[in-house]
């Protein structure tokens, strides 16, 4: 012990001797964590794009989901692939549903709900339940408004189940397609572009209709000035959650190209809205013919068709 106390006073007496010999000589002290640098690329970051990186997501954040992705990929051949799809719980599809009926401006839906965790869950059963509410409310709204004329008879349309089917999820599958392939197409042209995943574009465009299913509902009022205002409302909803989130990514393209673009999402999904609400709701009444009742003098010859 005396040897090591003084081995410690030595140490001190050539400390001080340095420090007198050079005052300006640095020392570094064990309990002091030294400090690391910032990179320097960050501080000359413009103030513009801290916002779309924020939204984009920074490349390490990029390679670190796509390791944790690559963690649990399997052969698509194999049951294990496509259950990856439905991995979430009821807290993430309701956080997802309520991200979609009040999108935050300037908030990427991808970003902030997505990208963790995409899943075909929610938008599989969110078309599902749409294309069953818009038949039925669709059979309904026909039946109350023309309730009460004697001349009409009920008889209930299952044909628009499967239009409606037919409807939704092609829209919910091949405009994601398309999209998915014009921005892999933009991102080979331009260094700039951000490519979405198909199942995230997917997931987006799935989770963008729930807005119709409540609206779908309100459709049975038999009012033409109250339905096209509830279709403008949710149109608008919808549509601000699919611009807010691919205009980030095609922004940084041909200013047209960009605009272009956008402009087709709007304008495909407004057709959707308007379209099913002109067919299955707004379709114009048939004029029932009056029953024609015979004369008494004259005789009535009725005939059975085989």
């Amino acid at each position: 012990i005396a040897s090591l106390v003084m081995y410690l006073f030595a140490e001190f007496d050539d400390a001080a001797n340095l420090l007198a010999a050079n005052p300006d000589a640095t020392t570094i002290s064990i309990d002091e964590p030294t400090e690391i640098p910032k990179q320097q690329h960050s501080r000359l970051q413009e103030p513009g794009r801290e916002e779309d990186d924020e939204l984009l997501g920074t490349d390490d954040s990029d390679k670190t989901e796509l390791l944790a992705g690559q963690k649990k990929s399997a052969p698509f051949w194999t049951f294990e692939y496509y259950q990856t799809f439905f991995d979430v719980d009821t807290y993430q599809v309701l956080d997802r549903i309520k991200g979609s009926v009040f999108p935050v401006p300037g908030k990427n839906f991808v970003r902030l709900y997505i990208r963790s965790n995409p899943d075909l869950y929610g938008p599989f059963w969110i078309c599902a339940t749409l294309v069953f509410t818009i038949a039925v409310s669709g059979n309904l709204s026909n039946f109350f408004i023309h309730l009460g004329k004697p001349t009409y008879h009920y008889v209930p349309e299952f044909r628009k189940v499967s239009i409606a089917a037919t409807t939704i999820y092609a829209y919910a599958w091949l405009v994601p397609l398309a999209l998915w392939g014009f921005l892999m197409w933009r991102n080979s042209k331009v260094m700039n572009i951000v490519s979405y995943s198909f199942l995230e574009i997917v997931c987006v465009y799935g989770y963008s209709l729930f807005i119709y299913i409540p609206t779908a509902i309100l459709w049975i009022i038999p009012e033409k000035v109250v339905r096209w205002v509830l279709v403008m409302f949710s149109l608008c909803l919808s549509g601000s959650v699919l611009v807010m989130t691919f205009w980030p990514a095609v922004r940084d393209d041909n200013r047209r190209i960009a605009l272009a673009t956008v402009g087709t999402i709007v304008v495909l999904h407004a057709l959707l809205a308007v379209g099913c609400l002109a067919y299955f709701f707004d379709a114009p009444e048939l004029d029932y013919p009056a029953p024609i009742i015979p004369a008494h003098n004259v005789s009535t010859v009725i005939t059975k068709s085989r």
